[in-house]
């Protein structure tokens, strides 16, 4: 090996032990930020949503549906959920009335994903309500709704829109 082709061997190894130092500082430094609990990064990785798609409407509201995956050995719940597609966002389940009738309204503390476990929601089920769109939800198109854990981490998730007939549950209890 001539001077050369040592020097640059050297520089080279250098080089990559430079970016390998680098990467493990970056790494150990995002530990470091994660909040005191250090559950917000672990429910978030360990939460998703499989087949995840909205009604197609032209109308107010529409819903989205999924099933909530937990691959976590704890529960987690959704508490909450946001879309850029409507101005008011709820969690919903479906009831049974006094009369017999089936209706909609808000689900109080959420969907609770039992450890390993999945929660589905679906058309006559539970579901993601969005009222008051923005505009028309066209089947084709991708909508992102964005998860709230009940640690605070937060999962978006692109659902795409499909057209549905069915599920047409009256809403209670709000001006919907």
């Amino acid at each position: 090996m001539n001077t050369s082709t040592k020097l640059a061997t050297g520089v080279l190894a250098l080089t990559v032990a430079s970016l390998l130092t680098a990467c493990g500082s970056d790494t150990s430094e995002a530990a470091t930020d994660e909040p005191a609990t250090g559950q917000s990064t672990d429910e978030a990785a360990q939460f998703s949503v499989e087949d995840p798609w909205v009604k197609a409407t032209d109308e107010e509201m529409t819903a989205a549906f999924g099933t909530l995956v937990n691959e976590s050995d704890e529960e987690i719940t959704v508490v909450a959920a946001t879309t850029s597609a409507s101005d008011m966002t709820e969690l919903h389940e479906t009831v049974q009335n006094d009369d017999g009738s089936m209706a909609m309204q808000a689900k109080e503390g959420g969907f609770t994903i039992p450890a390993g476990g999945e929660h589905v929601l679906e058309p006559g089920g539970d579901h993601v309500m969005m009222m008051d769109l923005t505009e028309p939800v066209e089947a084709g198109t991708v909508v992102t709704i964005t998860f709230t854990l009940d640690d605070e981490s937060t999962v978006a998730v692109e659902s795409t829109v499909k057209p549905f007939t069915g599920a047409d549950e009256n809403y209670q209890g709000g001006e919907h």
